[in-house]
C-alpha cells in the first residue's frame, strides 16, 4: 500500500478513534496509530479541510486539539455506519469476486467474509445468485509474496521468464501488488537490474521473505505503475532512448513511446521495452548516431562495446 492510500485509511479511521477515545494525549494517539506525534498533528489539520458538499460552518470535521488532548467536536456524519445503496453494494460484490480470481490480490479468507457481510447488510441474496467461490489455493510463493509486500520486507524469488525460456534467482524490494488484465504481478525493484521489474504471480516459482527491511528507491515507490508498452509481459525491461530527427519514422513500425522529453535538435526521448539485450543491442546499433541508448547503462555500455568490436574488425579487413 503506498502512503497516501495509507494515510487516506488512517484519516478515515481517526474520527471514531478519537470519539472512542475523547481527550487522548497525541504522544498516546500517535503510538496507537502507529505515526510520529508530528505527522498526527499534520492529520488533524488535514481533518479540519474535510467534511460534507457545502464545506462551510457545520459541514467540515470540527476538533479540539493540542499535545496533551485531543478531542472531535463535530464527526460529518463520518463515525455513522456506511449505507451502501443497492447499486453500491452490487458493484462491490462484483468487485471482490473477480478479487477471489486474482491470487495475491487480496486475502481470500477476508474476501469472502467481507462478501457475506455485504450479502447479508443489503437483504437476504436472490435464490438464483451465484454462489460464494472458493478461494483459491494460494502457493507457498504466493503467500510469501502477500507477506513480504505487507511487511514491506525484501523478497528472493526464483522467477521464469517465458521471452528467454530460463529461470533466474532475483532479490527484490516490493512495491505492490498490480493487477494487468487477467494476472496479478508483482512490483518490485529488482536489486540485479537496479531498476523496477513486474514479475507474474503464475511464473513465480519459489519465493522466500528475508529478513531485511524492504527498500526500493523512493523515485520507484511514488512513482504509478507503467504497463502502458508490453502489457501481455510487462516483467520484461525497458530502454529509454534518445531518437533523432532523421529515426523519426520508426515511431511507425517499432513499439517505441515517447516520453515527452524533446531536446533543442529536434531529438525525443521514448521508451521501450525488449526480451533480448541482445536484440535490442543489434537493433540500435543499425541506427548508427540516429539513436542513442540513455538507459539502463548496461544496455548502453553493451551498445559501445559492440560498435567499438564493429569497428575494430572493419579496420582489420
Amino acid at each position: 500500500m503506498t502512503e497516501l492510500s495509507n494515510r487516506l485509511t488512517r484519516l478515515l479511521n481517526m474520527v471514531p478513534y478519537f470519539q472512542a477515545n475523547p481527550g487522548i494525549s497525541a504522544a498516546d494517539a500517535a503510538a496507537d496509530l502507529g505515526v510520529t506525534t508530528k505527522q498526527l498533528m499534520a492529520d488533524l489539520n488535514q481533518l479540519w479541510m474535510c467534511g460534507l458538499p457545502g464545506y462551510g460552518p457545520g459541514d467540515l470535521i470540527d476538533l479540539s486539539f493540542s499535545e496533551e488532548s485531543i478531542e472531535v467536536t463535530f464527526s460529518a456524519g463520518i463515525d455513522r455506519p456506511l449505507r451502501l445503496t443497492s447499486p453500491e453494494a452490487t458493484a462491490l460484490l462484483v468487485a471482490l469476486r473477480a478479487l477471489l480470481d486474482m491470487p495475491g490480490t487480496v486475502d481470500p479468507e477476508a474476501a469472502r467474509s467481507a462478501i457475506a457481510k455485504i450479502e447479508e447488510a443489503a437483504g437476504a441474496a436472490p435464490a438464483d445468485a451465484a454462489p460464494v467461490p472458493a478461494p483459491a489455493v494460494e502457493s507457498e510463493a504466493v503467500s510469501a509474496v502477500r507477506s513480504a509486500v505487507r511487511n514491506r520486507k525484501a523478497l528472493r524469488i526464483e522467477y521464469y521468464s517465458a521471452s528467454r525460456d530460463a529461470l533466474s534467482e532475483r532479490v527484490v524490494d516490493p512495491i505492490r501488488i498490480a493487477v494487468v488484465g487477467d494476472h496479478s504481478y508483482l512490483e518490485a525493484w529488482c536489486r540485479a537490474s537496479e531498476g523496477v521489474r513486474l514479475f507474474r504471480f503464475d511464473r513465480i516459482e519459489q519465493a522466500e521473505v528475508l529478513d531485511q527491511r524492504a527498500a526500493p528507491p523512493a523515485p520507484a515507490v511514488q512513482t504509478a505503475t507503467d504497463t502502458g508498452l508490453f502489457e501481455a509481459d510487462p516483467s520484461l525491461p525497458a530502454a529509454t532512448v534518445l531518437v533523432g530527427p532523421s529515426a523519426s519514422w520508426v515511431f511507425d513500425y517499432f513499439p517505441m513511446r515517447p516520453t515527452g522529453t524533446q531536446h533543442a535538435d529536434g531529438s525525443v526521448e521514448a521508451a521501450m521495452t525488449y526480451a533480448s539485450e541482445d536484440w535490442m543491442a543489434r537493433l540500435i546499433l543499425g541506427f548508427g548516431s540516429a539513436i542513442r541508448v540513455l538507459a539502463p547503462e548496461s544496455l548502453a555500455r553493451r551498445v559501445r562495446t559492440d560498435a567499438a568490436a564493429a569497428l575494430a574488425a572493419y579496420q582489420a579487413s
